[in-house]
């Protein structure tokens, strides 16, 4: 009888038991994008995390209360991904007809469990 309760007592056990997270690291990369609007000194910023975007879905940037996060120039921008703990990789500009756009580069360790979820 002791066996028997031995044994259902682990088999209960083990269903409360949680299994292991994948603890290795993985770099993710994003693109800060910042346009020029027109007939203004102010850019438009866009950041590109390589999600998928839906043509109806709001892609803007919101902080944690949900509200739209705007950015008065490029530092902010860039200050934002800083403190974000992102890490600025590389900056390239990409010549229009008559604009110049910028593009930053930025890269992220995140554990691999976080990714899936």
């Amino acid at each position: 009888m002791k066996k028997l309760l031995t044994v259902g007592f682990f088999m209960i056990l083990t269903l409360f038991s949680n299994a292991q997270t994948d603890s290795s690291k993985v770099e993710q990369y994003c693109q800060l994008i910042a346009t020029p609007r027109l007939l203004s000194n102010k850019v438009t910023i866009d950041i590109d995390f390589g999600d998928v975007k839906r043509f109806w879905q709001d892609t803007r940037l919101k902080d944690e209360q949900g509200k739209i996060r705007k950015f008065n120039t490029i530092i902010d921008a860039m200050n934002y991904m800083g403190s974000e703990g992102w890490i600025f990789i590389n900056a390239y500009p990409v010549h229009n007809a008559q604009t110049e756009i910028f593009h930053f580069a930025f890269k992220k360790q995140f554990y691999r469990f976080e990714l899936q979820k």
